[in-house]
């Protein structure tokens, strides 16, 4: 999603480049060689013409000894900013084909790239691209002899962006990048804490004590359990014996004691000597005090088995702020398999988050088999090019044409959701499912137009027609936001309902054999384009039969009516985006959306994700919530994890609704995120003038907030690393901020006060995150691809400052030119460097390491000499 209206117009996505793929020889051998084309791509400028939009530059350069040919030929690359149909200058055309992807075709008057030549296409795209993931990707040829082959450009390089106007988006933006000297004084409030003194265990439990003493194991303990709490116990066990290898159990005890008097998600943990006891109101509470105990392990015992591990002696009180406490992954934009989730669910459990939301369906992929329906996966799985895509999608975010590409094709299997779904409820992890209706749906609008035809060419007309979702003779003109054109299910059709039916019927199932809980079914509800059923016969009949529909926009509170009563029926609550809960109507004469009191007090439980600082709905979360709506806290400005971490052309990911580092989900205060709300989506100043007016949450709407979620939007997302890297260490402010209790700096009145409070919890903060949780996912589960950040330098008279975000992770500096390595020395204070080059890196405990921050000094001034002299 975008989630999103403001992609499509004002804001802005990317793209990652297709990887390296392997075709199989074409039976005829290509007109021309397409490894000989090399490509490449830079922005232009912003603000182009003094218009929201940006001129960018294709170079096609023949490095073969044979021209490039003048016609035959068609060229197809991904590129969510909309492009407008046209000739461009050097007499090709560009066109839209649907969604972002687009295709290059010669007119009569190309004259083709002559060997060692090259030719240069100006496109201009709307909004505007700053970072590497902006550009366009997946680029193919395709032979007009040879129509359904399409051959990767392999040799595709992106130009860094270096000057004013390729970097600035509009007049006033804030700032070209972020430079290290931005970075260093963000950073230079941040103190360097000793490890001694910084808190035990991770999230911050309600009560925590230190008593004295320490408990080494030498060996795994021996593991006690009440009735009811022998599932965690195990856990436990298995955990021990990682760290400490399989041998016989050692003289220590660890007992697991049931008190329902205790919440069943609260415990607490007792650390001597002598062992440890845990006392939980229920299995889950156990499990949470497992996660405690392990925090309290040194991070490096993680990196391989240990003779020994010593844990400090404690006394802890706890139990979660929020029982709901999620985090979102989209498989659907691009795939993510099996070890990926499992490793998500590891994190997950390890920081004591709760709910995993799977975003399993979308415009550009189903990713779950549902085995009656076998199209879905088989059609709507599988991304590649095709002469009609009828039996498979079209490349997406630079997926290419290869349907083997591991970014746009694949699905878990019946088998595979079933181990996963096995596998977080050993971890008291919740999956909530999500089948994005009635828009975003394109993956199971095609899949079932397949189904439909294929049974049609049978001649089993009625089976042809049970699940198709498509109204076949409806004249609708629409785009969504992400370019579609057809990707939206048609809420008239009895079909459609069938169709959901089926699917929420075989979750069920799956959910059974696993024996996982399932109360919810997540069924989106965003970005509906406009246009969509006005010329549908099936939609005009039906408002025509009941008169309560008495206009299109109606068929939209038709539509949840009947999914929530088809899930309610199931003995299933509705979850959907915050859409989903709205009602169209007008205030004044002017078109306005308000709560829809059709499902207010229908436990109807919304995803916000729309809170952009300064898009004008930052109240939305509050005016549902205060409504009757379940909220989870789900916005953009700080729980978007695939925006990008700051406004530079090396980092990765969007920035429509902002630049969300680690510290954005950290200081959100859930019940008055207005009060510490410091920038706005474009990175300016926020003060308190922009909330007035702007609704509060009541003390009702507080009882109606469940929860709070970080999402991973996939465009941008590849690869296990990259999504590695978005998700961490953002996940760990959110995992604080769910779990912790409300922090004195949230409530406190006086503004001074509050500042000073909040400057030291994010000291503190800082300081775990880099001496004791970077580091322990370093090793833990084979280590995570966290974002390393970037060093921050300051330069004054020749002296060089270094520092870092997170105190504890290594800085190695070189002045010679060369890249830092572990070799290199490390930072230890200021260094004299005047008129060198000074390059810098942030290293982690295994080695890893950041990006180079490379810095030119000045000579000193001669009266600064002259005083060291």
């Amino acid at each position: 999603m975008i989630r999103h209206k403001f992609l499509g117009k004002l804001m802005t996505t990317g793209l990652l480049l297709a990887g390296t793929t392997v075709f199989a020889q074409t039976k005829k051998a290509a007109p021309f060689d397409a490894t000989r084309l090399k490509t490449s791509w830079e922005v232009g400028e912003n603000n182009y013409q003094g218009k929201a939009n940006f001129l960018s530059t294709f170079t096609f350069v023949n490095t073969s000894d044979k021209p490039f040919p003048a016609k035959g030929w068609e060229l197809y690359f991904n590129f969510v900013r909309t492009v407008k149909d046209g000739v461009l200058p050097g007499n090709v055309k560009v066109e839209g084909v649907n969604g972002d992807l687009y295709r290059i075709t010669p007119t009569a008057d190309f004259a083709g790239i002559k060997p060692g030549d090259s030719l240069k296409l100006g496109i201009v795209g709307d909004a505007w691209a700053v970072n590497f993931t902006d550009a366009p990707a997946g680029l193919y040829l395709v032979w007009d002899d040879q129509k359904e082959t399409g051959l990767p450009i392999k040799d595709y390089t992106i130009r860094p962006s270096t000057t004013a106007k390729q970097l600035m988006r509009y007049p006033g933006d804030k700032t070209a990048v972020i430079t290290p000297t931005d970075i260093f004084k963000q950073n230079a409030a941040i103190k360097d804490i000793p490890a001694s003194q910084l808190p035990l265990i991770f999230p911050t439990p309600v009560s925590v004590t230190a008593s004295g003493g320490t408990l080494v194991l030498d060996a795994p303990p021996v593991i006690k359990t009440d009735a009811g709490l022998e599932a965690t116990g195990k856990f436990l066990e298995n955990e021990m014996t990682t760290l400490l290898g399989k041998r016989a159990p050692g003289k220590k005890t660890v007992t697991f004691q049931l008190d329902k008097n205790l919440a069943a998600n609260a415990y607490t943990l007792k650390v001597t000597p002598e062992g440890a006891t845990i006392t939980a109101g229920s299995d889950e509470g156990a499990f949470y005090a497992v996660q405690s105990l392990k925090s309290l392990i040194a991070p490096a015992a993680w990196s391989a088995v240990q003779k020994s591990v010593t844990i400090p002696g404690v006394q802890v009180s706890d139990h979660p702020r929020f029982n709901y406490r999620a985090f979102m992954i989209d498989v659907a934009r691009n795939y993510h398999n099996k070890r990926d989730l499992l490793r998500i669910l590891d994190v997950m459990a390890l920081y004591k988050l709760n709910v995993l939301h799977y975003h399993f369906s979308d415009d550009e992929g189903w990713r779950l088999e549902i085995p009656s329906l076998p199209e879905l996966t088989k059609v709507g799985a599988k991304r590649g090019h095709s002469t009609d895509w009828k039996n498979m999608l079209p490349p997406s975010y630079g997926s290419g044409p290869d349907t083997s590409n591991a970014a746009g094709s694949g699905y878990l299997t019946r088998a595979d959701f079933i181990e996963v779904l096995r596998y977080a409820t050993e971890r008291h992890i919740r999956v909530l499912p999500e089948i994005e209706t009635p828009g975003h749906a394109r993956a199971a609008v095609k899949s079932m137009e397949s189904r439909y035809y294929r049974l049609k060419a049978a001649g089993k007309d009625k089976e042809a027609a049970e699940y198709l979702l498509t109204d076949l003779e409806d004249k609708s003109e629409y785009r969504s936001v992400q370019n579609w054109n057809d990707n939206v299910m048609n809420v008239a059709l009895p079909s459609t309902y069938r169709f959901l039916e089926k699917v929420v019927d075989e979750l069920q199932s799956m959910y059974k054999e696993a024996g996982a809980p399932l109360t919810t079914v997540h069924m989106g509800g965003d970005e509906v384009p406009h246009g969509v059923f006005e010329k549908s016969p099936a939609c005009l009949a039906l408002m025509q039969q009941d008169k309560s529909l008495k206009n299109v926009n109606d068929l939209w509170y038709y539509y949840y009516r009947k999914v929530n009563d088809l899930l309610k029926a199931r003995g299933l609550e509705t979850a959907g985006w915050e859409e989903a809960g709205m009602r169209k109507t007008t205030i004044d004469g002017e078109g306005a959306s308000i709560p829809n009191p059709d499902f207010a007090n229908d436990n109807f439980q919304l995803n916000v994700w729309n809170n952009v600082i300064g898009g004008g709905q930052e109240d939305l979360s509050y005016r549902l919530a205060n409504a009757g709506y379940k909220i989870i806290l789900s916005g953009v400005s700080n729980f978007y994890f695939d925006m990008a971490a700051m406004k530079s052309f090396d980092e990765p990911g969007f920035y429509w609704g902002g630049f969300v580092d680690v510290d954005k989900p950290f200081y959100f205060i859930p019940f008055d995120y207005y009060k510490n709300s410091k920038v706005d989506g474009r990175g300016n100043p926020v003060t308190p003038a922009m909330f007035v007016g702007k609704d509060r949450l009541t003390g009702f709407g507080q009882s109606n907030i469940r929860g709070l979620q970080g999402l991973l939007w996939s465009e941008t997302v590849t690869t296990s690393d990259r999504m590695e890297y978005m998700m961490l260490p953002k996940l760990l402010g959110l995992a604080e901020r769910a779990w912790a209790q409300d922090p004195a700096w949230a409530t406190e009145k006086d503004t001074a006060k509050a500042d000073a409070m909040y400057a030291q919890a994010w000291s503190v903060f800082s300081n775990v995150m880099g001496k004791r949780e970077m580091p322990r996912l370093d090793h833990y589960n084979g280590g995570y691809n966290w974002r390393i950040p970037t060093a921050g330098v300051s330069v004054d008279e020749g002296t060089v400052k270094v520092n870092v975000q997170m105190p504890g992770l290594v800085i190695r500096y070189t002045t010679n030119g060369e890249e830092p390595t572990l070799k290199s020395p490390v930072y230890n204070g200021p260094i004299q460097a005047g008129g060198k080059v000074v390059k810098v890196r942030v290293f982690n405990t295994r080695g890893r390491s950041s990006r180079t921050t490379t810095v030119k000094v000045p000579q000193p001034s001669a009266q600064l000499k002259n005083n060291r002299n």
